[in-house]
């Protein structure tokens, strides 16, 4: 659609700078801590500690970074998948389209990829963002729901809140080049002013900067206004560059962008703040124990250069030419007397001093999180599924902590998802089930989601399917395992009882494989099928 230049789009341009500005003074603070989280996870922290020498040594040892990684490692274990169940029988079959719907969008998203770039931004940044939109480029035209994630440095929510969804407004950064914002708004490109806002101070990596001159940087301005006659809230999006509106998706949709009336965007904290929608993370706990354990790795190692270089007193009354002893090629030296002549060594630290250096540092790894059984170096030869989920859930209570925030947090994000798919799916899509230990080929159609109440109210989704995020833990699944092929040997379970409790790949056509072979032995007239067939015995 070509946009010109009018009244509304000045205001709301004003009106978006304006809140811009002040939520990005209000972010300085954060975007320095945001900084200082990365340096230390990358073991630079010693780059905002001033150099008063420089060949002192910097020892850096990689505490924190390894407890992040362990972390994310079990916590990349249980990359949420979306099971949903029907609240009734005649919803079941819904349900089976739905979550195979669900399941496809994720896997073209990539959703384990933008899972760990969630769990980086979590732990080390102390909150993510996951974004619920919908694409009409996908499966081949026919449209669908994404669900990603959104860098934390480039989102920008309202500071006088503590609930994303109650912010005045949320912003999206993004750099684009001058010739991108030209190729996609050609009609509106001409209008952009000097861009007032400085793209490389808001956006510029530590190691990567981009030339200013053809930076742009590109809002994505969200807002919400509320409908005090029906009670309702109302979201809007425009895109902004310069100052100038490029897209205002009330030329669409003046009802709203979505029927939900929320922000497509889900907030996970780790550790909360007062007063404050945004959170805390592993490094703004335990980064202070990290640097002193470094300042005292830096004393070690200063004393160990100074004591690898013992000095050599000479007094002017000794008679000894000092570049004469310095030059250890020779083996006379000339002089009056050696009682002018010293050396000094530099007395070791105090024992006391290395002990204490282990012990902060095995507090930091225990306190953290990063103990011997999170990273996998239990060396007690355990060996049975049972005890090492014992020993998992003991060791990584951490991460089941965050764990369950994630798995919350995806959970509303697939139910913003559907609504979605309900809202802008246009097309018949073709999507897969398992029918029968059988892959069935159906079509999936929004309209099978819509339920109404008397009045012709639209219901939730929720009135029709439950929304569950499942991910089984391997250990847990082994135990399962187990205990089925126990139950089986005591005869406490059949065959097909055995597997169909079990959890493992390709579970339905085993299922499946094993009822065709009891349906070919079925008894037929007094006989087997295999004897009829066959006219005799086997």
């Amino acid at each position: 659609m070509k946009r010109r230049r009018n009244e509304t789009d000045r205001q709301l341009a004003e009106r978006a700078m304006t809140l811009f500005n002040e939520f990005r003074n209000a972010y300085a603070g954060e975007w320095r801590r945001q900084e200082h989280c990365e340096r230390m996870y990358r073991g630079e922290h010693w780059y905002d500690v001033p150099v008063t020498d420089p060949n002192e040594p910097r020892p850096v040892t990689p505490i924190l970074q390894s407890t992040i990684e362990n972390i994310t490692a079990d916590l990349m274990e249980q990359v949420p998948e979306a099971v949903i169940t029907p609240e009734n029988a005649t919803d079941a079959y819904i349900a089976r389209v739905v979550e195979a719907v669900v399941r496809r969008n994720h896997d073209a998203a990539s959703y384990p990829v933008e899972y760990r770039k969630l769990i980086h931004d979590l732990l080390v940044g102390g909150y993510c963002v996951q974004e619920v939109g919908y694409d009409g480029t996908l499966n081949a035209g026919l449209g669908g729901a994404y669900l990603r994630r959104v860098d934390i440095r480039n989102i920008l929510i309202d500071p006088m809140v503590t609930d994303l969804q109650e912010g005045r407004a949320v912003f999206k950064l993004a750099l684009r080049s001058k010739e991108w914002i030209e190729a996609h708004y050609p009609d509106t490109a001409a209008l952009i002013d000097e861009h007032p806002v400085d793209a490389a101070e808001l956006m510029t990596d530590e190691i990567l900067s981009p030339d200013p001159k053809e930076a742009r940087l590109l809002l994505e301005y969200w807002w919400r206004e509320y409908d005090a006659k029906s009670e309702t809230h109302r979201v809007h999006m425009a895109i902004l560059c310069g100052g100038t509106v490029l897209e205002d998706s009330r030329d669409v949709k003046p009802e709203g962008y979505f029927d939900h009336g929320r922000y497509p965007f889900v907030l996970t904290t780790l550790y909360p703040r007062k007063g404050s929608a945004l959170g805390f993370g592993i490094i703004d706990l335990f980064g202070t124990q990290q640097r002193y354990a470094d300042k005292l790795d830096q004393l070690v190692l200063k004393n160990a250069l100074l004591a690898s270089r013992n000095k050599l007193l000479v007094t002017d009354a000794s008679g000894f030419d000092p570049d004469d002893l310095r030059d250890w090629s020779k083996d006379v030296h000339t002089g009056d007397s050696l009682n002018g002549v010293t050396w000094f060594a530099t007395p070791p630290l105090p024992n006391y001093l290395l002990s204490y250096i282990r012990a902060i540092r095995e507090d930091i790894k225990e306190e953290s999180g990063a103990n011997e059984s999170s990273r996998g170096t239990v060396s007690s030869g355990v060996t049975a599924a049972r005890a090492i989920e014992a020993l998992q859930e003991m060791s990584t209570k951490r991460a089941r902590m965050a764990t369950e925030q994630m798995h919350e947090a995806f959970r509303q994000a697939v139910r913003m998802e559907i609504e979605t798919e309900r809202e802008f799916n246009c097309f018949l899509r073709p999507v897969t089930i398992t029918v029968d230990g059988q892959p069935k080929s159906v079509l999936f159609d929004s309209a099978m989601m819509q339920r109404t109440a008397p009045g012709n109210v639209e219901l939730p989704i929720e009135f029709a399917i439950s929304i569950k995020a499942v991910k089984r833990n391997r250990f847990a699944s082994d135990a399962q395992n187990e205990l089925m092929l126990k139950l089986l040997s005591m005869g406490a379970v059949d065959r097909e009882q055995a597997i169909e409790l079990m959890v493992f790949e390709g579970k339905e056509q085993v299922l499946k494989h094993i009822r065709d072979v009891q349906a070919a032995e079925e008894p037929l007239f007094g006989q087997s099928r295999k004897t009829k067939r066959f006219g005799g015995n086997v």
